[in-house]
């Protein structure tokens, strides 16, 4: 009942919308944390394992889904 409900609303668009919003965001956040580590570093050379850490993780994430992915097809 849920089910039809939803798809009266939502398509095939509104979830690539998503799914695009989403993968900005994230990206977005990447760089973010990446310019944040770089600013830190280069501007008052302090070593920012925070910033670091976000950013490497979303790199890993990254290029193992893309991986992940590409051996599933």
């Amino acid at each position: 009942m849920i089910t039809r409900i939803l798809t009266r609303y939502m398509d095939e668009r509104t979830l690539t919308h998503r799914l695009r919003s989403t993968s900005t965001a994230g990206i977005a956040t990447a760089v973010l944390a990446v310019a944040g580590f770089e600013f830190r570093f280069l501007a008052q050379h302090i070593w920012d394992w925070e910033l670091l850490s976000v950013a490497l993780a979303f790199v890993t994430i990254k290029l193992s889904l893309m991986l992940w992915y590409r051996f599933q097809g």
